[in-house]
């Protein structure tokens, strides 16, 4: 199996960027399935969910985390998986 691995990088590092971008985008449907919906509507969602988040951000229902906390937790954690 692996050398069916290798072989198949090969080939596809002699592709062209846009090619390989081709690739990657089949591989990864293939691998969460087609959406829903189209680009342009999943694009609109993701605006309209922004302006949600600013808009709470704005009117103060968000707690917001100084970064040094985040990073630091995230330390903590990844250092306890090890």
């Amino acid at each position: 199996m692996a050398t069916i691995l290798e072989e198949l990088e090969e080939q596809a590092l002699h592709l062209s960027p846009e090619e390989r971008g081709q690739l990657i985008h089949r591989l990864i449907v293939s691998l969460e399935g087609t959406p829903e919906d189209t680009p342009e509507a999943i694009a609109q969602a993701w605006d309209e969910e922004i302006a949600r988040r600013v808009a709470d951000m704005d009117a103060g229902r968000t707690q917001w985390i100084p970064a040094e906390e985040v990073f630091a937790r995230l330390d903590a954690i990844t250092k306890s998986a090890r």
